[in-house]
């Protein structure tokens, strides 16, 4: 573990350390009698865990709105039978015993982890998600890294989907990326031979159905759309069956429009019935750029200090050719880089999403 050390303050002249800073000491004016000193560690607003723990309720539709979690901690326990929404970013959150409960949280810097829950519906964004001795759950995930399950069983996973106007923000304030998306990428700690305990969620699935929208007038105040058109998370096909042995790479570079080009290329694509795989949002270095983008690397490596790029992977019969013809309509002004032909594109998509992979701890 590192050391955390403080920077001194220099000496006060005559050799003296400073006081520490203090507000509102002195006399007071109407009475002449000296006031106690305020310190600034004095005048932080007080934490009160109340505000951050939902715990033993029943049959109750509960929440945060926006701004109310403001990234601290999180505790739900003990629920059953209600409907939970945290519509902020928080640092992380624990769920305990919890039954047939309908759960909605916004991003979480660092873990969520389930513990003990079972028949629970959730949709959940994350820097990492666990689960221990969980039954049932189903879950529209958006996790950076490879979720776990252990000791869980009857688990079904799908790709978050949702929209409120205040989420996109969230998610940078919780250093998650909304490229950076391993929702099928399961790891079963426990798994048991013969068996098999997770899936995923049908494709045709509806976030709505399973976590319906919040009912109650505080929380009907958050503009939520479930409608996948709108997700903050592009919706990605993930560890599904391809339709197609045709894949093609796309990857942008750092600049001011990078994630609404991105963005833009997939509903272009989406539009014309092409699938989304995969995305990803990864630092490159030159030597990087030389195995994912063989002969062309030296054309993008003095674009790979302006930041993170941004890679997709589309799918379906003709992907590289709309792809190239789409760039070169829409983006003709902007270094994109796209695999060549068919032939290649395979090997474009294996080696840039191996390379991420190590990047990422995966």
């Amino acid at each position: 573990m590192g050391c955390f050390f403080s920077r001194r303050r220099k000496p006060a002249q005559g050799g003296q350390p400073p006081l520490p800073q203090e507000a509102g000491a002195g006399q007071d004016a109407a009475t002449g009698e000296q006031k106690a000193p305020q310190y600034s560690w004095d005048l932080r607003a007080k934490i009160d865990p109340k505000d951050y723990t939902f715990s033993g309720l029943k049959n109750e539709t509960v929440g945060r709105l926006p701004g109310k979690v403001a990234g601290q901690q999180f505790v739900i326990q003990d629920c059953e039978n209600c409907k939970i929404y945290i519509f902020d970013h928080s640092a992380t959150i624990t769920i305990d015993d919890c039954v047939n409960c309908q759960i909605f949280l916004g991003p979480i810097k660092g873990s969520v982890f389930f513990r003990d829950c079972k028949d629970c519906k959730c949709v959940v964004a994350c820097q990492q998600f666990r689960t221990r001795d969980c039954r049932k759950l189903e879950v529209f995930l958006c996790c950076a890294t490879q979720p776990i399950i252990e000791s869980s069983t009857g688990m079904k996973f799908g790709c978050f989907q949702y929209y409120y106007p205040e989420l996109a923000l969230q998610f940078k304030d919780a250093g998650l990326s909304i490229f950076n998306n391993t929702w099928s990428n399961i790891h079963d700690f426990t798994p048991v031979s013969g068996e098999n305990n997770w899936g995923l969620l049908p494709e045709t699935a509806v976030v709505q159905d399973y976590v319906p929208l919040p009912s109650s007038e505080e929380l009907k105040a958050v503009r939520v759309s479930t409608d996948a058109t709108k997700s903050i998370i592009p919706i990605t096909r993930g560890r599904r069956q391809k339709n197609s042995d045709e894949s093609c790479l796309t990857v942008f570079f750092a600049g001011d429009y990078t994630t609404a080009n991105a963005r833009k290329l997939i509903d272009e694509m989406t539009s014309k019935g092409f699938q989304l795989v995969q995305t990803k949002e990864v630092l490159m270095k030159a030597e990087d750029a030389h195995r994912v983008f063989q002969q062309s690397a030296l054309e993008f490596i003095p674009l790979l200090e302006k930041g993170p790029v941004v890679a997709l992977e589309f799918n379906g019969d003709g992907a590289v050719e709309q792809c190239q013809s789409t760039i070169n309509e829409v983006f003709s002004g902007t270094k994109v880089f796209v695999s060549e032909s068919k032939a290649s594109a395979s090997q474009d998509v294996d080696n840039f999403y191996n390379f991420a992979d190590m990047q990422m701890g995966m």
